[in-house]
């Protein structure tokens, strides 16, 4: 599943270049954030902003007002000394207050026929406006719209373009609401105050160009800039002029250069509102003109737009700082940072920053966090997206640039959480997996233990005292002489599965299988305090396992009609002190136990067959079994050992124990081996057929006294040395 994070990656990145809206309005909420943190400090610059507010038209009228009384507004802001006026407002149809307008709507009677023909001499108010409008330098501002009509209004500024044609990148518009031409005509220019917001309504970016039917149009900041300067001509950058690194990519308009000021825009025209917030000093209220609060020239050389933030116009705008702005301040602050040279700026290499950032960070966190960890990935993850963000935020405070840092974010995030839970995953699968196979070696209940507190495997290697225990099937050569392989392999694991299974119950664990042998141990990985009855009771239940089995491989091979074959085992346990841990190399280990104890529990295994008895312990782990049936065997010394050990065989439970006969036969099987060890061959043999004689077949000891009465008869014949201590030397393993 490694793969996914990466394609997750690879999915990041291709939505970053698709430039989703749902990811573009996430990233300009960010720097919605960031203006909201660091808004742009207002400082006095020559604009102001006429406001047609409430206040005004409660003083001067509703709206719209007759022209005579904008004409009035022009005038004295002309005698204020103002640079440039400049109409948020489009006057696109005739004043009805207009003389010869408003006779229209009077009624025929004869007093006022009596005035028409006066009345008709009076100066048209359009007329009046466009004269005062024409004494000043007047911007006129007009409305773009989508709706196609013939409206083309008049071009009032030369435009040249260096690099592609500007005209591509423009959004389109079919249809415009111009001006009265004696209005457009008597303009010093001509300029659309459309603007445009984004999909969530908030004014972020406004066009400085616009597009209607192929040709350029100029926005209503754009004209007052270029005419409070005396410019002709708006000079458009677009990719491939000089300066600007295209490499052959059509990306778009780099900027516009109105007479000596240059105004970065963004690839489709739209300049960056760097937003102040309602700054009060660049409003004045329309009525104040007519004040004597205003002297001439107290508006000397400004650039003066005229609109409205009165409610029922209906010309309030979101912007980043402000919910309910007024259209008109908009231009204004446009303005404002022209003038300033203060902009916020995307620069064309960011959004290759921002991939390039997502790309190092995402693929540290793939390929790292499997070897690192996800605490480690997330440290320095959590580091990285810090940093990011700083860098961000400082670029924005120092430079005003404007670099995302929450999809690079947000999307390493995705990433990170997604290759941590397949990690989880794939470390879950592992745990199931040892938990698997080491349920194949050891008791559920223990391995459940060891999961649930692993401190409790102490790796590595430590000594303790353990039971130990070796099975192998007797005569095994002779029955896989009657099989071929693939028979042989099925035959064996019959046998290694229910024995397995038996030790496990009793919380045993399984060191190997060797062939048809199976090695396993008690008291590790975790503390077992009846570690030799449990390894004890597994023996009798392998051995009890048998007789069910035998007579199933007893009807199994008569109805194949092949040979009937038993299967008996030998085991032999001992109990002692060992060292168990990891054993083995740094390319492969195993959970394993070693040591002397360990190598005589497999001697003991060995010399079940020359003693004719299924199980053999040894005499520590005789002392720990002191509820059950046992009897002890002899003296040896087997091979590879020193010292002669004191051997016993496990015959039953502790039912067995209290078993009448059982006692008697224990009573008579220890007085034979104090005879046989002091020599009393007749008393010894006598007691052998008592032996016999009490012997079950839950005991099946006929095979034991076989062997004592073969070594009286061959003592009698040839007599031990006379220091001879009753130890039998094993010759063999």
């Amino acid at each position: 599943m490694r793969w996914i994070p990466l394609v997750l990656l690879a999915g990041a990145i291709s939505l970053r270049f698709a430039q989703l809206p749902a990811l573009e309005e996430a990233q300009l909420k960010v720097f919605d954030g960031f203006q909201r943190l660091a808004p742009r400090p207002y400082e006095n610059v020559p604009v102001r902003i006429v406001d047609l507010d409430d206040e005004s038209l409660a003083k001067m009228g509703q709206w719209p007002w007759p022209r005579t009384l904008v004409a009035r507004m022009i005038d004295r802001l002309t005698d204020l000394g103002v640079s440039v006026i400049a109409f948020d407002i489009v006057f696109a149809e005739p004043d009805r207050t207009s003389p010869a307008n408003i006779l229209a709507i009077w009624p025929s009677t004869p007093e006022i026929e009596a005035l028409r023909a006066d009345i008709k001499n009076l100066p048209d108010h359009d007329r009046l406006l466009a004269e005062s409008m024409a004494k000043t330098r007047v911007i006129a501002g007009f409305a773009l719209t989508g709706d196609k009509n013939n409206t083309d209004p008049v071009i009032k500024a030369g435009f040249a373009y260096a690099g592609d044609s500007p005209d591509r990148y423009l959004v389109p518009f079919e249809g415009a609401v111009a001006n009265l031409p004696d209005l457009e005509k008597a303009a010093a220019g001509n300029g659309s105050f459309t603007i445009l917001a984004e999909q969530d309504g908030i004014i972020r970016r406004v066009p400085l160009l616009f597009s209607l039917r192929g040709t350029l149009r100029p926005s209503l900041a754009a004209e007052a800039l270029r005419v409070a300067q005396g410019a002709a001509t708006h000079l458009v950058k677009s990719s491939g002029a000089s300066g600007e690194m295209g490499f052959g990519a059509h990306t778009g308009i780099v900027g516009l250069k109105i007479g000596s000021f240059f105004a970065p825009t963004d690839a489709e025209g739209r300049l960056w509102l760097y937003d102040t917030g309602p700054v009060k000093e660049r409003w004045i209220p329309a009525w104040r003109l007519f004040s004597e609060e205003l002297k001439p020239g107290a508006l000397d050389g400004m650039i003066v737009y005229i609109g409205t933030s009165a409610a029922g116009l209906k010309d309030l705008r979101a912007t980043p700082l402000n919910p309910v702005a007024a259209g008109v301040e908009v231009h204004a602050q446009l303005t404002e940072q022209v003038l300033l040279q203060k902009f916020l700026i995307r620069p064309d290499w960011a959004p290759g920053a921002e991939i390039l950032f997502l790309l190092i960070l995402g693929l540290f966190l793939v390929f790292f966090l499997p070897r690192a960890g996800a605490a480690w990935c997330a440290l320095l993850g959590g580091a990285a997206l810090t940093a990011v963000f700083g860098l961000s935020w400082q670029a924005f405070r120092h430079f005003h640039w404007l670099l995302d840092p929450v999809f690079p974010s947000v999307a390493a995030l995705v990433i990170y959480l997604v290759s941590s839970l397949i990690h989880f995953l794939e470390t879950e699968a592992s745990r199931r997996e040892i938990h698997n196979a080491f349920s194949r070696y050891l008791s559920p209940a223990l391995v459940d233990q060891v999961a649930r507190n692993p401190s409790l495997l102490k790796l590595g290697g430590e000594r303790k005292n353990m039971t130990i225990l070796f099975a192998d099937i007797r005569h095994f050569t002779t029955i896989a002489e009657q099989f071929d392989a693939e028979g042989l392999t099925r035959l064996i694991n019959r046998f290694l599965t229910p024995m397995t299974e038996l030790i496990l119950k009793t919380g045993g664990t399984i060191d190997k299988y060797m062939g048809d042998c199976v090695m396993a141990f008690w008291n590790a990985p975790l503390d077992d305090e009846a570690h030799a009855a449990h390894a004890g009771q597994a023996a009798l239940n392998m051995r009890e396992y048998l007789v069910g089995w035998n007579q199933q491989l007893k009807e199994e091979a008569e109805e194949e009609r092949k040979p009937v074959f038993s299967i008996h085992i030998g085991i032999g346990i001992n109990t002692g002190d060992c060292c168990v841990g990891n054993m083995g190399s740094d390319q492969r280990f195993d959970y394993s136990v070693i040591g002397d104890e360990v190598n005589l529990a497999s001697r003991l295994e060995g010399q079940c067959k020359t003693y004719g008895v299924d199980i053999m312990v040894g005499e520590h782990t005789h002392e720990q079994l002191q509820d059950y049936a046992t009897l002890e065997l002899d003296l040896i010394r087997v091979m590879g050992k020193t010292k002669p050990s004191r051997i016993f065989t496990l015959l039953g439970d502790p039912l067995l124990k209290k078993d009448d006969t059982f006692l008697s036969l224990k009573a008579s099987h220890q007085a034979m081996i104090a005879a046989y060890r002091s020599r009393q061959w007749d008393q010894a043999a006598s007691l052998i057929e008592e032996c016999l004689r009490l012997d079950t077949p839950r005991t099946r000891l006929k095979g034991l006294y076989q062997l004592f009465r073969e070594r009286i008869d061959d003592y009698r014949v040839h007599p031990p040395a006379p220091d001879w201590d009753g130890v039998f030397i094993a010759e063999s393993k």
